[in-house]
């Protein structure tokens, strides 16, 4: 039976080892990445993608890469969660053509609507300011820009590579939450780890140069030892301000 949400969040831990014994079924958890792929992201450019490593061969190649953590070493299966912010031509392109459907396609601009208009001129045209650059240059002027103007009136201002690649690294963080409350969700168990040598996994997933590595996800069942004691909270109270 799934577990509510409240059940779900309470139930997930960081579990570093896993029972050996106790397979996870693969199409439950490509279930739970389906579900991941439906997480809020930035403008829905959605700049991510997920390697589900389901190869116990490929699993022993990357535990290394995060340095042998027990969670890497004694994991049923794996899912690598990539950002993938240069795509964001191909995405944009994806949302115009969304629009398509939904409005019409060549709709004169006279007789689009007030949404049409403000939608396909968000990804025609602002969205290209925000992420496109050139070897920083356009990024740094950009930033001027939006310095000089933002003395006047409210305005974004990440507008570098860099603060694009941050976006870029929120959004797949949302979908990797969601996939592991997800998989709590059917009483599987995971672990997010950072720590890895991001280098050699690309190279092992043959992943190209724009991408980023964002998290490591193991997945399997918990051994009773594999959840390292109570857990801990800063107290509520000093985390939370009500204004």
């Amino acid at each position: 039976m799934e577990k509510t949400v409240s059940e779900a969040v309470d139930y997930r831990r960081s579990v570093r080892i896993y029972d050996p014994e106790k397979p996870i079924d693969t199409a439950v958890v490509k279930k739970c990445l389906e579900q991941a792929s439906l997480a809020p992201n930035s403008s829905n450019m959605q700049l991510w993608e997920f390697y589900h490593i389901t190869s116990k061969e490929t699993i022993q190649k990357i535990a290394p890469f995060c340095f042998n953590q027990n969670a890497a070493r004694t994991a049923q299966q794996l899912v690598v969660f990539v950002t993938r912010k240069d795509l964001w031509k191909q995405r944009a392109k994806a949302n115009l053509a969304f629009m398509d459907g939904v409005f019409g396609k060549n709709n004169p601009k006279s007789e689009q609507s007030s949404r049409e208009k403000v939608a396909r001129n968000y990804y025609g045209k602002i969205i290209p300011f925000a992420y496109g650059d050139f070897l920083g240059i356009f990024g740094f002027f950009k930033y001027l820009m939006v310095i000089v103007m933002g003395l006047f009136k409210p305005m974004y201002r990440e507008v570098r590579s860099s603060d694009m690649r941050t976006v870029a690294h929120k959004t797949c963080g949302l979908a990797a939450q969601t996939f592991m409350l997800s998989m709590a969700a059917q009483g599987y168990d995971t672990c997010p780890m950072e720590g890895s040598d991001t280098w050699r996994v690309k190279k092992l997933l043959n992943l190209p140069s724009g991408a980023d590595i964002n998290m490591i996800v193991s997945c399997g069942i918990r051994k009773p030892e594999g959840v390292y004691g109570e857990r801990f909270r800063i107290p509520f109270e000093e985390i939370y301000t009500e204004i």
